[in-house]
């Protein structure tokens, strides 16, 4: 994935187009790898902050938060989940906020949106001296049978478990990646489960016959699937990678 080409872009911006699905079918961030994300961080910019999953676990903890994100439909939804947070139209590439102004920057499910040689300059000159870089994957463990199937039906580009460090590559002014994982499950119903899929962007960017085609194959797994026989509700084991670096002086 190249975040400066035409398609990556037209995949970041589709989440526009599905706003709404995706607040209520994304999974929330474990307040124990948002904790460890920030440290002591009093002032957080929440970038790329969509509709306000990783917004709602910074708040929970009692932190001030500012919310940036380019999709307007997104930062509505975010109006919404968590009234009373700042939402500011903007890119990683170009910060609407004054320099060093915050104790902290994260990003959940984005930083392969960013183009870094462009965002790791802005996110620095926002950044009070020896602040902290945070990101953050909510990744789906694909060891388990079933999720490996679907995630080859959804298309997945990559195994997320496995590779993020391909993305998480910062670089002065930024000093030494710190990584922790925590692992969780989320319950949901097949039907959450396939409200999950259709927030996804390769979904959102493909045709309607592509779109029914993956949510029948989907539902025929559910049906033949013996882990899954019988019951509506799945539990979907996730881990949460989490990656931290402070930026130099």
């Amino acid at each position: 994935m190249n975040p400066g080409d035409a398609e990556t872009q037209r995949h970041a911006r589709s989440f526009g187009d599905a706003a709404s699905v995706y607040q209520a079918a994304r999974p929330g961030y474990p307040a124990e790898a948002v904790a460890w994300l920030i440290g002591d961080a009093a002032r957080v910019l929440d970038l790329g902050a969509g509709t306000g999953k990783l917004t709602q676990a910074l708040v929970a903890l009692d932190r001030e938060v500012i919310a940036v994100d380019p999709v307007e439909e997104m930062l509505e939804e975010l109006e919404v989940a968590v009234p009373g947070v700042p939402r500011i139209l903007g890119t990683a590439e170009d910060i609407p906020l004054e320099d060093g102004s915050v104790d902290a920057v994260v990003a959940g499910q984005a930083w392969h949106w960013f183009i870094p040689s462009r965002a790791v300059p802005e996110i620095a000159r926002v950044l009070r001296p020896g602040g902290v870089l945070g990101l953050v994957w909510n990744s789906r463990d694909t060891s388990v049978g079933w999720l490996k199937e679907a995630g080859e039906i959804m298309h997945e580009r990559h195994d997320a478990s496995a590779s993020f460090e391909q993305y998480v590559q910062i670089g002065p002014p930024f000093g030494p990646i710190e990584e922790h994982t925590v692992e969780w499950t989320a319950q949901m119903s097949r039907a959450g489960f396939l409200d999950l899929v259709r927030s996804r962007s390769y979904f959102i960017t493909s045709s309607p016959g592509a779109q029914r085609d993956t949510i029948a194959q989907l539902e025929r797994l559910f049906t033949r699937h013996p882990d899954l026989a019988g019951g509506d509700e799945l539990d979907v084991p996730y881990r949460t990678r989490c990656f931290r670096a402070r930026l130099d002086g």
